[in-house]
């Protein structure tokens, strides 16, 4: 005689799910009939995670508490995968499938499914079409008040990353300590602040209301990792809209615009290296100016693509200086050096 055994089952309509104990599957179905109001006769379980057909021997090897589904008459049921693609089909069932993945979450005991239902609850509690603040008041919790919509909260976002970016430029010029090559890079640094000003900090590249060349990100606010530096794309297909919740906004923080020939490493270095022996109006600041500040050279990338390591990508030497420095018949070849700056 083998002892009571608890077990969760649910009907094949429906997501209500209950506690009920029996010794074999035939007592369990007796009980399970009565509960659901469903004849006996062709009734049987499966098991709601793949589907498996339950019966009396495989019973038997079952933990305490397997889901369970009752099934009657030419019923059939394909597991989980086959009840989220069902509901996943259409938008319409997107309210339902909220409420049934909140009471999932709340009696849930494995941390994976756990994890897997808080994701998909955060990923369906979309209210990304809400741009203004006093449409989305939680969106904006934490963010200064003079912002009244998201993109331009976005925006502005952006553009203080890339101003990091100029900092460091800037900081740059401590490092040197002829006259002539400081003055040389004041000029080139004032250009290239002209520059960023002329184009808004770039930051409309988060900003879903800019025009499609100009933004990294979809109308609705969708922004895809573009993969580490030394591959085309993101093998893991890592996406946000940081535009739908507070919480995913937080997360894309940590969000990198990566440069991919490096910045601190190889790009700073080689402009300070080409003014030692060349004017600011002979280097090619348009150039430089791409590598540090534009999509040429950045890519967005979740921060698990993010590689930390040395990239072992210099500049292009024939790019970095201006063609009219060449004139008059006498080339003279650049070699533009790497060197690491920490």
């Amino acid at each position: 005689m083998f002892g009571i055994k608890p077990v969760k089952v649910r009907s094949l309509r429906g997501n209500s799910k209950y506690g009920v104990a029996g010794r074999d599957v035939e007592e369990l179905l007796q009980k399970s009939c009565r509960l659901f109001q469903l004849p006996v006769s062709g009734a049987r379980f499966c098991l709601y995670e793949d589907g498996t057909t339950v019966t009396q021997e495989f019973f038997q090897t079952l933990p305490e508490n397997t889901e369970l589904v009752l099934l009657s008459g030419k019923q059939t049921w394909g597991g989980v995968f086959s009840d989220v693609s069902q509901l996943l089909q259409t938008d319409r069932h997107a309210e339902g499938l909220i409420q049934a993945a909140k009471w999932l979450l709340c009696e849930e005991e494995s941390f994976k499914r756990r994890k897997i239902l808080a994701d998909l609850l955060q990923n369906l509690e979309d209210r990304s079409e809400l741009e203004s603040r006093q449409e989305d008041q939680d969106w904006f919790s934490g963010v200064d008040s003079r912002f009244k919509t998201k993109s331009a909260y976005m925006k502005y976002n952006c553009a203080s990353r890339i101003r990091g970016y100029l900092k460091e430029v800037d900081l740059a010029s401590k490092s040197i300590n002829k006259a002539k090559v400081r003055e040389e890079y004041s000029r080139a640094f004032k250009l290239l602040v002209e520059m960023l000003k002329g184009d808004g900090y770039n930051g409309s590249y988060f900003d879903r209301s800019a025009e499609e060349r100009r933004r990294l990100c979809t109308q609705q606010g969708w922004f895809t990792c573009q993969g580490p530096f030394d591959q085309r794309t993101c093998q893991q297909l890592h996406s946000i809209n940081p535009y739908s919740s507070r919480e995913s906004r937080i997360i894309f923080s940590t969000w990198n615009l990566d440069h991919r020939i490096e910045k601190k490493r190889t790009v700073i270095p080689t402009l300070l290296e080409l003014l030692e022996t060349h004017q600011s109006s002979a280097v090619n600041l348009d150039y430089f100016y791409g590598l540090l500040f534009t999509r040429q050279n950045l890519k967005l990338v979740h921060i698990v693509c993010h590689k930390k390591g040395g990239h072992n990508l210099s500049c292009d030497a024939s790019m970095a200086v201006r063609a009219s420095s060449h004139a008059g018949g006498v080339k003279k070849k650049v070699q533009v050096k790497k060197r690491r700056v920490l």
